[in-house]
């Protein structure tokens, strides 16, 4: 409650004189004489608004003759409401036996106070004691007598003055952009925050929204008017939650088998975007390869809302297939031959049915020497068909098949050499010697 102090002293100041009860005087012979306690206060007027309390001073006086011992209470606080006041809080005086030229003062503290919702005009406060009570069964008692009145006025309470327009502020989910530059990927959801403290306020488009759908930036604006004036507030909000779609332009085919040298070139990828488009790095192939082997080719782009997608092609390249080395040669086994001799190396390069003929697919040919030692126990086989052609490598149209002559190191009785041919796919055909 808000308190207004500055009553007290008017109340004091206007306490009046009590009297004596008229004709009381004190003879033994009496039966009766009587006591009576006045409230001379509080006397004047205050005004309260609802809300609003304020302190008074009630004096009481007790005049006549008294017997015995007697007690009696009054309210120390009293409360206007629609239904009038409601005294509450009280305190007890005793009042000791006394003659009847005998005056007794007594001084309570007390609060008058107005709740919400009190109705504006003049209410009369009217101050007594009551629960008298005397300790003497005959004889001089007490008893109740003049009661005080006090007067709260209620004013009218004038509305207060609008001079600003109604705040509004707009709630998010999430609070910010959840992508990259400024778009929204989730769901949005949009509120509005509108308040005027001093009047009503009416709202146009301030209605709770969700996004679900991708669109452009789209305004979203909440118009509030008060008795202070209009105010808006507007937010824009792009969303993009879908991630964009990727087209493969050549290249390979899902699950597909190429042989080494018939692998389709690199590809490239499209990427499209319906709504925020495509970031600056577009579409990016990666993991290609022509060697032999399993591959996996990954196609990824980002749009600017930062909605990544990829896709992938798996794929293999298949090795050639090498037969050979033909006889004279064998293979795994250790093959003696004349030292300064020349060797016919016969063998054929196929990918898949198509069998190659030119020999730019042969890569390389290597002679090695080897540890003899580490052929021990490995079957031999004697070499008795030798060539005298050139050591060019050619293919023989006659018997279908490369021929690559070796001319064997001369005066290296004893040692032992590998020869190792090797195709451009990587393959290979390993043949062991000893000379002789």
């Amino acid at each position: 409650m808000k308190k207004r102090m500055g009553i007290r002293g008017a109340i004091a100041a206007a306490a009046a004189l009590l009297l004596l009860s008229a004709g009381t005087v004190a003879h033994a012979s009496d039966v009766t004489v009587t006591a009576v306690v006045d409230a001379t206060a509080p006397n004047g007027a205050v005004i309260l608004e609802p809300g609003e309390s304020t302190e008074v001073t009630v004096n009481l006086a007790v005049t006549g003759n008294q017997v015995g011992t007697a007690t009696f209470k009054v309210y120390t606080k009293w409360t206007l409401t629609a239904g009038g006041f409601v005294g509450s809080e009280p305190t007890q005086r005793t009042v000791s036996p006394q003659s009847g030229g005998t005056t007794s003062s007594y001084t309570v503290s007390a609060v008058v106070e107005v709740a919400e919702g009190v109705a504006p005009q003049a209410y009369i406060l009217t101050v007594g004691v009551f629960d008298i009570v005397n300790s003497n069964q005959t004889g001089a008692k007490l008893a109740a007598g003049d009661k005080a009145t006090y007067t709260v006025t209620v004013p009218e309470v004038a509305p207060p003055t609008d001079s600003t327009p109604p705040s509004i502020e707009p709630v998010l989910d999430p609070s910010a952009p959840d992508g990259s530059n400024d778009w929204y990927k989730s769901d949005v959801s949009l509120s509005w925050t509108v308040s005027d403290p001093d009047s009503s306020v009416t709202t146009t488009g301030c209605e709770p929204t969700i996004i679900t759908v991708d669109q452009f930036a789209t305004d979203y604006t909440c118009t509030a008017t008060s008795a202070g004036g209009t105010a808006s507030q507007t937010v824009t909000i792009k969303r993009d939650g879908t991630a964009p779609q990727i087209e493969w332009v050549g290249g390979p085919s899902e699950g597909a088998e190429y042989y080494f040298g018939s692998v389709p070139a690199e590809p490239t990828c499209e990427a499209t975007d319906a709504t925020s488009g495509i970031d600056g790095d577009g579409c990016v192939v990666s993991g290609y390869s022509a060697a032999v082997g399993p591959h996996e080719l990954a196609a990824t782009a980002t749009d600017l809302a930062g909605n990544k997608a990829g896709q992938t092609v798996d794929y293999e390249v298949l090795a050639w297939t090498l037969k050979g080395f033909y006889q004279p040669v064998d293979l795994g086994t250790l093959n003696v031959v004349k030292s300064g001799s020349t060797v016919p190396l016969k063998f054929e390069v196929f990918a898949g049915e198509t069998e190659f003929t030119d020999v730019s697919a042969i890569d390389t040919f290597k002679v090695g020497v080897i540890d003899c030692g580490s052929l021990t126990g490995v079957p031999t086989d004697d070499i008795e068909q030798y060539s005298t052609g050139a050591t060019v490598l050619r293919y023989d149209t006659t018997g279908g098949q490369f021929i690559q002559n070796w001319q064997t190191p001369k005066g290296k009785a004893g040692s032992c050499y590998q020869v190792k041919l090797v195709t451009d796919d990587g393959s290979a055909l390993t043949a062991n010697f000893r000379l002789k």
